[in-house]
């Protein structure tokens, strides 16, 4: 079975804005390499079209090599897209999800194939209560955002993880990998 992988970046107050952190080469690589590892991404509306941006990038280059590289692997990884208000996806590598989002992800992870990974906050605590999150990966970069949305808001149940890795970065990033539950 195909194992399904959350993977965000938070700031140290817990807020996963995008835009309160500044991924740095090394960063970049990290996820470029996981995106390597796996041959799906699942995003929601918004993130999709945040991540529309790194089209710009693979067409017109930016000459920082983990730069380029990370929008290469986000140009070809095949992406679902969840989104009830999206008629149409002009990216080719990007899918409308067909089922809800529970049915979606049972069917990916049966079929074979490399890993899954989540790319959007709203599908990850969607996700966390159906046990469907196999792995989860938190980069707290070193910086406060002193507001914003939390990363683990609305969650109404507790949820145990397993501590499995952790990568320090040379910019202060702290990459903390979890397995979801005891087991």
């Amino acid at each position: 079975m195909r194992k399904l992988i959350a993977a965000i970046n938070m700031t140290l107050d817990g807020v996963f804005d995008h835009t309160a952190v500044d991924p740095d080469a090394e960063i970049h690589q990290h996820y470029a390499n996981l995106l390597k590892d796996a041959d799906t991404i699942l995003y929601g509306r918004i993130t999709y079209h945040l991540m529309e941006y790194w089209r710009t990038v693979a067409a017109n280059p930016t000459g920082n090599p983990a730069t380029d590289e990370f929008a290469v692997t986000m140009e070809v990884i095949p992406k679902i897209v969840f989104s009830r208000t999206l008629p149409q996806l002009d990216w080719a590598s990007a899918t409308l999800a067909r089922r809800d989002l529970k049915e979606e992800v049972l069917a990916l992870k049966q079929q074979p194939g490399g890993n899954i990974l989540v790319g959007s906050r709203s599908l990850m605590m969607q996700l966390l209560p159906l046990g469907l999150l196999d792995e989860f990966q938190l980069c707290i970069h070193p910086v406060i955002a002193g507001g914003g949305r939390p990363l683990f808001e609305n969650i109404q149940d507790r949820i145990l993880f397993t501590h499995t890795h952790t990568k320090e970065f040379a910019g202060g990033a702290v990459l903390h990998t979890y397995r979801v539950g005891t087991e």
